[in-house]
């Protein structure tokens, strides 16, 4: 027997921005809080200088594979969660899925030079082992999204936001079926935070 989704209402769906790490997660949870959405997070992880917008996490989703009791607060709000945790979300909500897509090249390059500021070692040598298995795991990902009858996925480029941050928002608030301001959205992305280009 299925089990009932709840909160099936317009707006009783949780709002999920995902990606894998250093793919503009960040940068969409900004918009999104600049267009008037709630968003759920506890600023433990402070800005710095790999994300000086700060990181919008909520310390919580870290255990969601365990803990998961908190994703009725995320209702109606947004939340970010990278891609390897998406599984992970209970399958008795809705969810509107934000998917940030990101050229391998420079995810990789903005995870290194974090790795370079933080360790102060160069972290290049497993790009290509990482590589590989960032892209068998959005493969996957993809796949099991497409699959999940409680959840719809927007897929958005990276770059695309940045050329265009006025389509995006427009795009983005068409997605999630909601009111917002999309010009204070677009207004937030800051171009000079995109350090690592291909």
């Amino acid at each position: 027997m299925q089990t009932p989704l709840v909160n099936e209402s317009p707006q009783g769906f949780v709002i999920v921005v995902s990606g894998l790490p250093r793919s503009g997660t960040s940068m969409i949870m900004r918009m999104l809080e600049a267009g008037g959405f709630q968003l759920l997070t506890d600023n433990v992880r402070k800005p710095d200088t790999d994300n000086p917008g700060g990181y919008y996490e909520f310390e919580p989703v870290k255990r969601l594979a365990s803990e998961h009791e908190w994703v009725a607060e995320a209702v109606g709000r947004v939340v970010k969660v990278i891609s390897p945790l998406l599984p992970s979300l209970p399958a008795a909500y809705q969810y509107r899925v934000v998917f940030l897509q990101r050229d391998m090249r420079e995810v990789l390059a903005s995870q290194r030079a974090m790795l370079v500021r933080r360790t102060q070692t160069d972290g290049s040598a497993g790009d290509h082992r990482m590589g590989l298995l960032f892209s068998k795991h959005l493969r996957r990902i993809e796949s099991w999204l497409s699959q999940q009858p409680n959840m719809e996925a927007l897929y958005v480029p990276y770059t695309g936001v940045l050329e265009n941050p006025q389509a995006a928002a427009i795009r983005l608030t068409r997605f999630l079926g909601r009111e917002a301001d999309t010009t204070a959205m677009a207004r937030v992305v800051d171009t000079s935070l995109y350090r690592q280009r291909v």
